[in-house]
């Protein structure tokens, strides 16, 4: 796993790698866009849902193995093992950071 992340990238990741919600929920800013296998999902109540859905349920771990920045964003390139079918899976996630959390999360 690499090792320097921008800081509430890297507390998401470690946070998920813990399984822990409120952790990954932390990351991210209030008002915060998640946009994940055709769904939005904004704010901490519905990031909440989305995370145990998504992440929780599953035992979805993403281990990040590349990162640069790109258009004002920094993509994250990595495995996500879990025991959803087909996993592991490999995804890119495009962050926006504003003011020290994430603001916007594109999953892809």
């Amino acid at each position: 796993m690499i090792t320097d992340l921008p800081s509430p990238i890297a507390a998401y990741v470690a946070a998920n790698a813990r399984l822990d919600a409120q952790g990954m929920l932390a990351a991210f800013a209030p008002d915060a866009v998640v946009l994940d296998d055709g769904g939005r999902h904004q704010g901490h109540d519905d990031l909440e849902a989305w995370i145990r859905t998504a992440t929780i349920d599953n035992r979805a771990v993403f281990t990040p193995d590349t990162w640069r920045e790109e258009d004002g964003r920094v993509v994250v390139a990595g495995l996500t093992a879990g025991t959803f079918r087909g996993s592991p899976i490999r995804f890119t996630l495009r962050f926006t950071l504003e003011d020290g959390a994430i603001a916007a999360l594109e999953i892809a």
